[in-house]
């Protein structure tokens, strides 16, 4: 993958995990004089060594490491099986990504999380489920063996009155873990109707040709990580990874926080 240099930090195409030394040391200043608290419940912390600020009690909550997924998109499969690589969600749809992991199920303390996601206000929140799922799922996005991480965006004027895309914070957490870089690749082109208001079968025609790839970017042969918050019927990723592959990449691998049940 190649691109220009200037041009990827003059635009603002890099995502750059934040936390410099100055700020580290802000971050204990205000730690000590106000204890954290849980960025789900908001219990006080009296102490986060992996600086994941979430509870004992809403962490187990949001552990998922009983249930077997389909790696192809990541849906619940059943437990008396290994996982799939297709499953009645999926079968028969064609995806144009190669497989998918999720931190979790939406629904429960997951749904309502990835819900709060949503607003600026919340960043702490998205950066905190990003470094949770990073740990959960380390080994499996180790496994997919990317070269670079892809968050999916927004378009602008959605962004501009959101004020923050989660997919792009869960990127830079996921990019921290893993060692990977984190760049803004794709582009939405138009501003579609949110999928959540439409029927499954709607979905992939609401958002075909919707995404491009910025100029100046090479992905000839890499492997990219295309992250989300929510994966339900598969038709933004997929439509995100044809746009990846129409710039050469080799494979895309999505990762969610959360997989809605839905048709795949």
């Amino acid at each position: 993958m190649t691109a220009t240099t200037e041009s990827q930090h003059g635009s603002g195409q890099e995502v750059t995990a934040a936390g410099g030394p100055a700020r580290r040391v802000a971050r204990a200043l205000a730690d000590l004089l106000f204890p954290p608290g849980c960025n789900s419940c908001g219990l006080e912390l009296d102490g986060t060594p992996d600086g994941i600020l979430f509870c004992d009690a809403c962490r187990a909550e949001l552990t998922d490491a009983a249930a077997v997924r389909c790696r192809r998109c990541a849906g619940i499969a059943p437990r008396d099986a290994p996982p799939p690589d297709m499953c009645d969600l999926c079968r028969g749809r064609r995806l144009r990504f190669d497989g998918a992991v999720t931190f979790g199920s939406y629904d429960g303390r997951l749904r309502e999380l990835v819900l709060r996601m949503k607003t600026r206000r919340e960043e702490p929140l998205s950066l905190a489920v990003g470094r949770w799922m990073s740990r959960q799922l380390g080994e499996r996005l180790a496994e997919l063996r990317a070269d670079v991480i892809a968050p999916v965006p927004m378009f602008w004027t959605r962004r501009l009155l959101r004020g923050v895309n989660s997919p792009e914070i869960l990127a830079e957490s996921l990019g921290g873990r893993l060692g990977l870089p984190v760049r803004r690749v794709l582009v939405r082109t138009r501003n579609t109707l949110p999928q959540y208001s439409l029927p499954p079968s709607k979905r992939f025609p609401n958002v075909r040709g919707a995404f491009r790839i910025r100029r100046g970017y090479d992905l000839g042969g890499a492997r990219v990580l295309l992250v989300d918050d929510v994966l339900t019927t598969g038709a933004t990723s997929s439509e995100a990874a044809r746009a990846l592959r129409s710039a050469g990449a080799e494979a895309v691998l999505v990762a969610v926080a959360a997989r809605a049940p839905g048709a795949g």
